[in-house]
């Protein structure tokens, strides 16, 4: 067990959310949150909406959009509860019911399972918080809606999001892309599918310099379910300009584990399970019929999704996946995502488009044996990385076998080293590629987009 989680939680016991507020300014509207580790420091977080392209139709302090905005605290709270793990966390601004408390409960533990698993901490479900909330149960409930059936589309600027604008153009005066903290890759991506600044919702979220300087001193830190915040933060959204949907691209392959014989998932909040979860939240705590939250891509694996963005070329000099470098808007060629993005595509894209994509060719690099170990599975740790299935891996390495033979060029390192390994020549692309992952919650309105992308990617050739 981790000792310094043992010490911070015994000296400081308690965190407190104790509050929030939203303001309207000109082109902007405002959101803080008051958290405090009590007898350390106290945290105000901000998030900036951009609104002056925006047309809100719903009103910003509404009962229900201080519900949705009370929740979105809840879920930002997490990242400043981690730095001590106090065991008890106080609401003091808002109504949790005993089964709210449990869901916030199952979101953290199982969002943190990367945080905990890399800090060694070992601590149970039913120990790890108790979450307290004397409040009174607010006053009138608003249940209004005014929609005006826009579709919302997360753009993170990978290629995933970039699939969910193409099979959606048809609906091109619809939609709304939305972006977190705005990066080059979001607005390129965006800007090729025909989305301007006047067609997205652009939200700033601002990190309190305190708790970085925590971090610098030794708290406790690491990954927080960062798509949870997305989903609240993009319900708001939804919520002020009416829409009828929030189109997510998440995967099938989101429901894998990264620690084999755990459910300790880098991607939870990408999840199935969540995305099921939150729907029934937002069902009971403001409107059962509103926004939809659901992902577009839920029914296809990653080799699929890789498949039919590889037939995107418009978006293939802009699109951008590495955490690593998405400041500077650059693949990093070092870190496992780019190593998997480029294998995942390499089925259907030739080494030198990968390489003009790239910079290099990531299969020639030895550097990077360990994280390879971890994708195909010859270890038991994969990456903690928003990654496919080892399946999936392996099926795109040996049709990129096959593709290198036949263009009769050499292998490079990383797939040479696989194409020895009994892991090789096992698995059967057209068996993958022809997969249809029935658990979504895909609207019927949009099943015709689906339709399309599955006729595509199971095609065999």
């Amino acid at each position: 067990m981790n000792e310094r989680f043992s010490e911070f939680r015994d000296k400081y016991k308690t965190f407190s959310y104790n509050g929030y507020t939203v303001e309207k300014n000109d082109g902007s509207i405002d959101i803080s949150f008051d958290f405090e580790i009590d007898g350390l420091c106290s945290f105000k977080p901000a998030t900036r909406i951009m609104t002056g392209n925006l047309d809100l139709i719903n009103r910003f302090d509404s009962a229900t959009a201080k519900r949705i905005v009370f929740s979105l605290g809840m879920v930002e709270a997490v990242s400043y509860w981690k730095a001590s793990c106090a065991p008890v966390m106080l609401v003091r601004c808002g109504r949790l019911s005993d089964s709210d408390r449990q869901w916030w409960k199952k979101l953290y533990y199982n969002g943190l399972g990367e945080f905990f698993y890399r800090n060694s901490i070992d601590v149970s479900f039913e120990d790890f918080v108790d979450i307290r909330c004397d409040c009174p149960e607010p006053d009138g409930v608003e249940t209004e809606f005014k929609s005006s059936g826009i579709n919302i589309i997360p753009v993170g600027g990978g290629k995933d999001s970039n699939v969910t604008m193409e099979l959606l153009k048809s609906e091109h005066d619809r939609n709304l892309c939305f972006t977190v903290n705005d990066q080059g890759a979001r607005t390129e991506s965006a800007a090729a599918a025909g989305y301007g600044e006047d067609r997205t919702i652009k939200t700033y979220r601002t990190i309190d310099p305190g708790l970085l300087e925590l971090n610098a001193r030794g708290f406790l830190n690491g990954h927080t379910p960062f798509s949870a915040i997305v989903a609240f933060l993009g319900y708001y959204c939804a919520y002020l300009v009416g829409a009828e949907n929030i189109v997510l691209s998440n995967e099938a392959s989101a429901n894998e584990a990264n620690i084999n014989g755990t459910q300790i998932n880098h991607q939870y909040s990408k999840s199935y399970e969540f995305e099921c979860d939150f729907n029934e939240y937002t069902a009971e705590h403001f409107f059962k019929t509103g926004v939809r939250y659901f992902s577009l891509l839920r029914a296809f694996n990653e080799l699929q999704i890789a498949k039919y963005f590889a037939a995107c070329s418009k978006y293939h000099k802009v699109f951008k996946s590495c955490n690593a470098g998405s400041k500077k808007n650059i693949w990093c060629g070092e870190c496992a995502k780019c190593l998997f993005v480029f294998i995942i595509l390499s089925p259907f894209l030739s080494s030198k488009e990968l390489t003009e994509i790239f910079g290099c060719n990531m299969l020639d690099k030895s550097s990077m044996k360990a994280d390879f170990d971890g994708l195909t599975g010859i270890s038991d740790v994969k990456p903690f990385e928003c990654i496919g299935t080892v399946s999936e891996i392996r099926c795109a390495l040996d049709a990129a076998v096959i593709r290198y033979r036949e263009a009769g060029e050499p292998l490079p390192y990383l797939l040479d080293y696989f194409s020895r390994s009994p892991a090789a020549g096992r698995s059967d692309i057209k068996a993958l590629l022809g997969e249809f992952n029935a658990e979504n919650n895909i609207p019927e309105h949009f099943k015709d987009y689906i339709a399309e992308m599955y006729r595509y990617v199971s095609e065999t050739e």
